[in-house]
């Protein structure tokens, strides 16, 4: 139940979709706006109710044409502080330019801070995102944001869906990525493991990967990453576990971002625009040596569902609604990290 000032939920280009299953969830309205681009490119906003001191909440996520779903999320909330909201949230489950978080050669630019600095002259208040890619980009804003956890979804499908989970060992396809399966590990009581990425001299050589730590023979090994891009990581791993003598391989990941392979400029944006998916990169999953990829729904899924069988959706959309109705209603959020995140529900597998 909300309380206080009315909330007004927007959403704009990015995913509709999960804009739509939260207000369903919280049991109001959409707040009616129009984001169109004119014919030079620019974009135009309309709102087409008041939201003169409201709790405004904007729903975007950083997928597909990144930068225009940023562009869209600054100026929806420039016009929203232009029209007197009281507070304006980001609701950003998929936080672009995570990976930009930090200068790790000459020159390199963190982009990450850039889009925080954006957000907060745009006149932003709160951020809610999701599995940020690296915990301290909270440390980029002088407001408050909140990073949401998909890992007890994470644990709720693999104790529901994957069979021999006891006898499981959760592998990190990379050292960064250590802290999260050990966390998800230990909470399973499992053992975990870690495989790296050995990347030639000769850049024309192969790719491979081996495991440093772990013993992953004769089990079911889960590999969970935070993001997905063009699917060759996963590709690496998943061969070196099966290699290894791994009984079965599953996938987990926060951010299913695209599976696009590498073309050029103008086709990516053109497939993008269309809407379309590669088949190229879905077959290729589709010939892994996984049992299941399974995805959350931070980003559009349903076209990548439909090219691809292996592909399992978690729907985020209750722990999306429930982070809105605490912070609007002033009540704590820790709830989101613990048993009731792990009962809140697969899309297409539990009930929600």
């Amino acid at each position: 139940m909300l309380r206080g000032n009315s909330v007004r939920i927007l959403t704009g280009n990015s995913h509709p979709g999960l804009a739509q299953a939260v207000v369903e969830r919280l049991n109001v309205p959409l707040t009616p706006c129009t984001v169109k681009k004119f014919s030079n490119g620019e974009i135009n906003v309309k709102i087409a109710e008041s939201v003169r001191d409201e709790d405004v909440y904007i729903i975007q996520t950083g997928c597909s044409d990144v930068n225009d779903n940023l562009m869209e999320l600054l100026i929806l909330i420039s016009a929203c502080k232009g029209a007197s909201a009281r507070r304006i949230t980001a609701v950003m489950p998929c936080y672009p330019y995570a990976r930009m978080d930090k200068k790790d050669k000459s020159r390199a630019p963190i982009t990450a801070k850039l889009v925080a600095n954006m957000l907060a002259v745009a006149g932003c208040d709160h951020v809610i995102t999701m599995d940020l890619h690296a915990s301290q980009i909270q440390g980029f804003f002088d407001f408050p944001v909140d990073n949401l956890y998909s890992e007890p979804l994470m644990i709720s499908y693999i104790k529901r869906n994957i069979e021999g989970w006891k006898n499981s060992i959760i592998v990190s396809p990379d050292a960064g990525g250590a802290k999260r399966v050990t966390a998800i590990a230990d909470k399973l009581g499992v053992e975990f493991a870690l495989i790296h990425r050995e990347r030639k001299r000769n850049p024309s050589g192969p790719e491979k990967m081996e495991v440093l730590v772990g013993d992953v023979r004769d089990k079911v090994a889960i590999l969970v990453d935070d993001m997905i891009d063009s699917g060759n990581t996963l590709t690496l791993a998943a061969r070196s576990l099966i290699d290894n003598g791994a009984k079965k391989v599953y996938a987990l990941v926060s951010h299913g971002a695209c599976f696009l392979p590498s073309l050029p400029m103008t086709k990516l944006i053109e497939l993008r625009r269309a809407g379309l998916l590669s088949q190229t990169n879905l077959k290729k999953i589709e010939e892994l040596p996984i049992e299941q990829l399974v995805v959350t729904n931070t980003v559009p899924q349903h076209q990548h569902e439909e090219g691809c069988s292996k592909l399992v959706t978690i729907d985020v959309s209750p722990t999306i609604a429930e982070s809105i109705r605490r912070t609007h209603n002033g009540e704590s959020i820790s709830l989101l990290f613990g048993d009731w995140a792990e009962g809140a529900g697969v899309n297409g597998v539990g009930v929600y």
